[in-house]
């Protein structure tokens, strides 16, 4: 039988954790479970430390702190020994409902299985829209094929957590890099709940750094920008250099 892990990253969820590792462990107890706390301030280590005392099929990592959702999940992969991983939030805004069906789209051949959201409900006008122009520059910047209203709710089969583990990034991106490493993709639409309890972690400031770290390192376009503009820069200066000899040696002074 294929062994499965759960990847739950955890930052401020004491609101949701108790919930969402009991739906998950009762609901699928033939998985195994790792909580990431990612630098939580509230009790969210605490609660999630007393769960993996009591169930042997729930692991914790705890980081010194906030490092981000993509550390947590990156984490995650990384204890992963078997032979796939669903990753999944701590919010319960996505539905453990489909596992089976990401489970038997993986089982088919498929080594990555996107959730794509059909409803995203209660999300803000300025969450959908900014998601939208995300992912389209991104598309457009990267020639990359990232599935448009995904998340990190996925699986990743054995080959592509190997894939993942082995880029040399520092700063991650799971969404481009699943796509940038290849392998047989699909995808399993659902419907996305509103949160339950608490706020969303995800602020303006992380999602502008995030966008940062998920378009340019993996946009061409952008790499040849940025070495077309130092060329050119280069050049003005080597033009420069030789106008000043030029006005030096004639004895005309330099235009101010």
């Amino acid at each position: 039988m294929s062994k499965l892990l759960i990847v739950i990253p955890a930052h401020n969820e004491e609101a949701n954790i108790v919930q969402v590792v009991e739906e998950l462990t009762r609901g699928y107890p033939q998985y195994d479970y790792v909580v990431v706390n990612d630098g939580s301030r509230d009790k969210s280590l605490e609660i999630i430390s007393e769960h993996c005392k009591k169930d042997k099929r729930l692991k914790c990592v705890s980081f010194s702190r906030n490092f981000g959702q993509q550390a947590a999940f990156f984490c995650g992969l990384e204890n992963c020994s078997g032979d796939a991983a669903i990753l999944i939030d701590a919010d319960l805004q996505d539905p453990p409902e489909i596992f089976p069906e990401m489970i038997a789209k993986w089982r088919e051949g498929y080594d990555v299985v996107h959730g794509v959201r059909r409803v995203r409900k209660k999300e803000s006008l300025f969450k959908k829209a900014s998601s939208a122009i995300w992912i389209n520059l991104t598309r457009k910047l990267s020639d990359l094929d990232i599935p448009k209203n995904v998340g990190e709710f996925k699986l990743y089969g054995r080959k592509v957590i190997d894939a993942i583990i082995a880029l040399p990034e520092r700063s991650r991106s799971l969404r481009t890099e699943v796509a940038w490493v290849g392998f047989k993709q699909t995808s399993v639409e659902f419907d996305r709940n509103e949160r339950k309890a608490g706020e969303t972690k995800f602020t303006l400031k992380k999602m502008i750094r995030f966008a940062e770290q998920s378009t340019i390192p993996y946009s061409p376009k952008v790499l040849k920008l940025s070495g077309k503009v130092g060329v050119f820069g280069a050049v003005l200066s080597v033009i420069a250099f030789i106008a000043f000899i030029v006005l030096a040696a004639t004895g005309n002074a330099l235009p101010l």
